[in-house]
């Protein structure tokens, strides 16, 4: 597939995935129209589908868990304010489904769902081990919770072990769903086993990525892999095994499922690159990210990997007094931007993440139309943020 980077290239074996008996979605209609506009109404409607089912089930959970106790329902009550936003994943599913001459709007969406719950499942337990109660601007599962016990009046002193258990068990509640909507009778039996593997791999490897991620706190920023770290934590979950899932639910050949996988990596480490970009340099007013966070948090990305091994003593200096201050303000922000540029280290990760993107391009177009325009758009979309 190529070098993405002078140091190491994503891949590696992947995989990953997800009870719900809700009822089956729609029979896909595709109208007489372009294949490309047939494909992406396709992607919609299966997405469409994935978020019905979603809200279906969180409803049946907090129906079952309030029989248990009010406590228990308010899990999943938190667990729906959290659930949902761009649905990028689920489309990645349905577009290698329909794109590989899937028809099963129902089996398709189910398994796209499965791997929305389980990005949701993600996204908890990583607020959990980055102590965050805040997520795209509202509280988080810990956030609610924490605001729910304070109102009840309980006591300081035992909120916050209660929030972070209130946290934890939520994100395994949805993890154990998303392998449950495997489980449906909507997916093909067939592909059962195939998709739980591959649920299951993708998980460990995530799990991989999540641990060097938090273990880089204790390492020097030159000395973090964060290439690895985006390929592990983001790109395996969130890109390559949605798109295999809807491989292997077409019942694709295995070159189309292997392409697909490098689509996946390349895309996701890319996707990575350009997103640490934004969380340090990026324009808040324009992205919505705050990029205070980041350097707050001393968190050991690509950027500063590639600004430390660059930086003169002056420069060094500006870093270790900046980087790391839980009170950093916006001047000392400014002067580790300043860093940031002046080492030449945004440009080399903008290149960085131009050449995973294009490998990401590259290896579409041996794919079938319209799946390979398809997927291109995507590479273009998600890689050109920082534009």
């Amino acid at each position: 597939m190529g070098h993405i980077s002078e140091r190491r290239q994503p891949g590696g074996t992947v995989a990953v995935p997800a009870l719900a008996d809700t009822p089956a979605p729609p029979a896909l209609s595709v109208p007489d129209r372009a294949p490309g506009a047939a494909l992406a109404h396709g992607v919609e409607e299966v997405t469409d589908a994935a978020a019905r089912i979603l809200r279906d089930l969180v409803a049946e959970q907090r129906r079952r868990a309030v029989a248990f106790d009010p406590a228990c329902a308010d899990l999943w009550q938190d667990l729906d304010a959290v659930t949902g936003g761009k649905l990028l994943r689920p489309r990645l599913v349905a577009a290698a489904y329909l794109g590989l001459g899937g028809t099963d709007v129902s089996a398709a969406a189910h398994v796209a769902a499965a791997h929305e719950l389980l990005h949701t499942a993600m996204v908890v337990h990583d607020d959990v081990l980055d102590h965050d109660e805040v997520r795209r601007g509202r509280p988080n599962v810990a956030g609610r919770t924490r605001a729910r016990l304070a109102a009840s009046g309980a006591p300081r002193s035992a909120v916050d072990q209660q929030v972070g258990a209130a946290a934890l068990l939520a994100g395994d509640a949805a993890l154990a769903q998303a392998f449950g909507l495997l489980a449906t009778g909507h997916v093909p039996a067939a592909a059962v086993g195939e998709l739980v593997r591959l649920f299951a791999d993708g998980v460990a490897t995530t799990v991989s990525g999540e641990l060097l991620d938090v273990r880089g706190a204790l390492a020097a920023p030159a000395d973090v892999d964060a290439v690895l770290v985006a390929e592990l934590k983001t790109a395996v979950y969130s890109f390559r095994v949605p798109l295999e899932s809807g491989a292997v639910l077409a019942g694709a050949p295995g070159t189309a499922r292997a392409v697909l996988a490098g689509v996946g990596t390349a895309l996701g480490v890319a996707y990575q690159l350009v997103d640490d970009e934004l969380g340090t340099v990026g324009d808040p007013a324009l992205t919505g990210k705050p990029v205070l966070s980041d350097l707050r948090e001393g968190k050991r990305t690509e950027l500063l990997r590639v600004a430390w091994g660059r930086a003169d003593t002056r420069q060094a200096t500006v870093l270790a007094a900046h980087v790391g201050r839980p009170d950093l303000d916006e001047a000392g922000a400014r002067a580790v931007v300043d860093v940031l540029h002046d080492t030449g280290a945004v440009e080399a990760v903008r290149t960085l993440a131009r050449r995973s993107a294009d490998i990401a391009r590259t290896l579409a177009t041996t794919l079938p139309e319209p799946l390979a325009t398809y997927l291109a758009g995507v590479v273009d979309d998600l890689a050109g943020r920082a534009r």
